[in-house]
């Protein structure tokens, strides 16, 4: 087994529905735990260098004024083989087509009100976490 670190963040509507501590419990039933942990709410600058992959999209400035509209928790998760974990517990994207038990599943509202951003590689989880606490490491 592989110890990594990924990043993720709890979105605005997880927050807001008090959902952020039973997210955190269902990572750390699964041996995973929390080293960095952050509730803050993005400025516009740091949603756009968080979400820099999909400025050329459609969607983005909706997701800047989405994810800088309320408070989120952003966290680094550690344990064995980190990044599969949290994307296996975490659930497609799309709420509708997550599995039931999977946090998006359980709590998503549609593909961008889905509860939770989970990094999706090492590289994204890296520069992630750089953004939201500096010089903490996820190798």
């Amino acid at each position: 087994m592989t110890q990594e670190r990924t990043f993720l963040i709890v979105k605005p509507e997880g927050v807001e529905h008090g959902h952020v501590g039973d997210i955190i419990e269902r990572f750390e039933k699964h041996g995973l735990r929390v080293v960095a942990l952050k509730l803050a709410q993005l400025s516009k600058e740091l949603a756009k260098k968080q979400y820099t992959e999909h400025r050329e999209k459609a969607f983005f400035d909706e997701l800047i004024a989405y994810m800088s509209s309320a408070p989120t928790v952003a966290m680094v998760i550690e344990g064995d083989n980190a990044i599969a974990a949290v994307r296996r517990l975490v659930g497609e994207t799309d709420p509708k087509k997550a599995k039931l038990g999977t946090i998006r599943g359980d709590y998503g509202l549609g593909v961008m009100r889905n509860a939770i951003h989970a990094s999706d590689s090492k590289a994204a989880a890296e520069r992630e976490a750089a953004i939201h606490f500096g010089n903490l490491t996820v190798n």
